[in-house]
């Protein structure tokens, strides 16, 4: 018995021709999808925050209210943390590149890109203080400031070096349709 609602083929099965929802260029989306270790880490932090909202409700049962508003407190701290652990990466639309940091978000508009190439560099392993030799795509802005978009050994390509070239790729192609064409000189 087919179940055409549960895979992604029935949206291949119409014969109009309307974009699909994830074509729209003008909305922010990731290149690829989050690393093993991204997701795990966050999976982690989740499930430490169910162990916290457990000892809220015990608390709570057992009359320290201010003890259990604390802990609530700390536990949709820690759920904030996992959720914004999975945003973290860098994000493109028609209006530029965006690199989301835990703590901090720039946005580079494709005018403003005069680069976006893979070089060879030391990079930190899973954002750790310890570098080691890899692959890190760059983004060069106007100004002679550049970026680090993605590396090889960061949460989502540690181990999947494919998957870093299939984005880095994606995002050179980004830029290659939306950046700035340099004149050329004769």
């Amino acid at each position: 018995m087919p179940l055409p609602f549960l895979t992604a083929d029935r949206a291949f099965d119409t014969t109009d021709h309307v974009a699909l929802p994830f074509d729209d260029h003008d909305q922010w989306r990731r290149p690829y999808r989050p690393g093993s270790w991204r997701v795990g880490a966050a999976a982690l932090a989740l499930l430490l925050a169910s162990f916290v909202l457990l000892a809220a409700v015990i608390i709570v049962a057992a009359g320290g209210f201010a003890a259990a508003g604390v802990t609530l407190a700390l536990a949709v701290l820690v759920i904030l943390a996992a959720l914004r652990m999975l945003r973290v990466g860098t994000w493109v639309s028609r209006a530029g590149v965006r690199r989301v940091g835990f703590l901090r978000t720039s946005t580079v508009p494709w005018a403003k890109v005069t680069s976006v190439r893979t070089v060879q560099q030391p990079v930190r392993w899973l954002g750790l203080p310890r570098t080691v030799q890899g692959q890190a795509l760059v983004l060069g802005r106007q100004g002679g400031e550049q970026l680090l978009l993605l590396t090889d050994h960061n949460a989502d390509f540690l181990s999947r070096v494919e998957a870093f070239d299939r984005a880095a790729d994606t995002v050179e192609a980004w830029n290659a349709e939306y950046g700035v064409v340099p004149a050329t000189t004769r």
